[in-house]
């Protein structure tokens, strides 16, 4: 049974080693060696990820059998306006396709619903083909855009956009 649990500091570092095994597996005809580990040192060490949680991401925890198996981090009220930002959201390699992802996703959209969310939006690399995944999910792809990290790399996205209906 998959159970869905709000995040604490104490699972920083299992956020961190589920993006990295999962990055290694998602990105790895897409980024360069470099710009993975730039990008997970980045978003992922523990003083990004709990500046993450203090500031204004919500962690997800997904746990199958009782092991963290996934996450999902989304941000209310993004940028002033009446939207959900997911901001990230991988599951490890060896449970996707058995719901964990679904599940996350499902929650966040409860959370949406009870806040009166008109929309969810999420970016996702243009060459990553968990794009199929928000699409059948709902998502259409809203506009593209190329986003500066730092060390000259950029991130290459789609931005994708759901319709939350809570009436």
């Amino acid at each position: 049974m998959i159970e869905i649990r709000l995040a604490t500091v104490e699972d920083i570092p299992t956020i961190a080693e589920i993006a990295s095994i999962t990055w290694a597996v998602a990105y790895k005809d897409i980024l360069s060696e470099e710009q993975r580990e730039y990008m997970l040192k980045m978003m992922y060490s523990f003083e990004s990820l709990n500046q993450q949680m203090k500031n204004e991401q919500t962690f997800l925890i997904a746990e199958l059998s009782q092991k963290v198996v996934g996450f999902l981090s989304y941000e209310l009220a993004y940028i002033k306006s009446n939207g959900m930002k997911i901001h990230k959201y991988y599951v490890l390699p060896e449970v996707q396709g058995k719901g964990v992802g679904s599940a996350l996703l499902q929650k966040a959209e409860q959370i949406a619903t009870k806040n009166t969310i008109e929309f969810i939006t999420l970016n996702v690399n243009r060459y990553n083909l968990t794009i199929q995944h928000y699409l059948s999910k709902g998502f259409v792809i809203i506009k593209s855009e190329d986003i500066s990290i730092g060390n000259g790399y950029l991130m290459e996205d789609f931005v994708m956009q759901k319709k939350i209906d809570y009436i």
